[in-house]
């Protein structure tokens, strides 16, 4: 029953995980790759929270996918700030938000 459900999570992580890899240029997408990763981390501990009839990783998934909304507000700050300072999205010019 669970080995679906691992499966699905697997892939989940693996196409984050392959998103940032392949693709350095394009903040927005590496956020969104970094999201697929938590999301994947947070349906695993929901499966086995269920299946071992534990609410400690109901708990767990619900901190996961509040810093996840933390760091999706937080990165779109960012990248806005980015976007007014030089008109792109791309990562070459990263080195100008240092301060």
């Amino acid at each position: 029953m669970t080995t679906g459900y691992l499966l699905v999570s697997i892939i989940l992580f693996t196409t984050g995980v392959s998103g940032i890899i392949i693709n350095k240029n394009n903040i927005i997408l590496i956020l969104m790759s970094i999201e697929l990763i938590l999301l994947a981390i947070s349906f695993l501990l929901i499966v086995y929270s269920v299946t071992l009839d534990n609410l400690l990783g109901i708990i767990f998934s619900l901190m996961v996918l509040t810093v996840a909304a933390a760091e999706s507000a937080i990165g779109l700050a960012i990248l806005v700030a980015y976007y007014r300072l030089t008109g792109t999205i791309t990562i070459k010019a990263l080195n100008l938000l240092r301060g």
